[in-house]
């Protein structure tokens, strides 16, 4: 496999990411749909670091780093929705659009 079949993949994984945070309602779905685009940066990430000019481990470095960030985002996001779901009785995104009680 070349560089160009590894950035079509990440292109392709971002812009399916990027419609759903777009277009979904759902607030899980877009927290899937930002983990998509985070997964897409990742792949190019590792490509670049392999098939680069100048070839070396820095890119899977920032991706481990990517990967531990993503996580905490998961973790952290499913807990405020799980709360607003709590409060709200709802996980629409734009049920969710006043701070106050």
């Amino acid at each position: 496999m070349n560089l160009a079949s590894f950035l079509a993949l990440a292109a392709i994984l971002f812009c399916i990411g990027l419609y759903g945070v777009m277009t979904k309602r759902n607030a899980v779905i877009v927290l899937f749909s930002v983990e998509l685009m985070l997964n897409a940066t990742n792949i190019n990430l590792v490509a670049f670091s392999k098939y680069g000019v100048i070839p070396s481990i820095t890119g899977q470095v920032f991706t481990l780093f990517s990967l531990v960030i993503a996580a905490a985002e998961a973790a952290v996001g499913l807990a405020i929705l799980m709360a607003l779901y709590r409060k709200k009785g709802t996980v629409e995104a734009d049920k969710y659009n006043s701070l106050k009680g």
